[in-house]
């Protein structure tokens, strides 16, 4: 059996089955759910309070450029998520934990439609 090295295009990277698009929105909405958790615990400002205040729209810029060139730096050097991979930290769980920040997000926001008040203050 012959081992295929990935390619290293950025446009292969970045293709719509391709390894970084789900990787970086799973990651950039990780960082996103705890962030508006922590501010909501913090301030008591919801989610959409938070979205319609822009106050934080030059750290979110910030994060999606230094998270985006973070992940796909490795992967046009050749690397796979799954090549490093170990027991515990494996692809897969990062993948299904950033679904999960995704879908964390949007109860967020349906909380605070639904109820009128943040989650936390429910």
């Amino acid at each position: 059996m012959f081992l295929t090295q990935a390619s290293t295009s950025i446009w292969d990277a970045l293709a719509f089955s391709g390894p970084a698009p789900e990787r970086i929105n799973g990651r950039l909405a990780m960082v996103g759910f705890v962030t508006a958790l922590a501010v909501e615990a913090g301030r008591g400002d919801g989610l959409l309070s938070q979205l319609g205040s822009g106050t934080g729209q030059a750290w979110f810029a910030y994060s999606v450029a230094v998270l985006s060139v973070a992940s796909l730096v490795p992967l046009l050097q050749g690397e796979s998520a799954e090549g490093r991979a170990g027991a515990i930290m494996n692809a897969n769980a990062e993948l299904w934990n950033g679904r999960f920040a995704m879908l964390g997000l949007v109860a967020l926001a349906a909380t605070e439609i639904i109820t009128g008040a943040p989650f936390i203050n429910v």
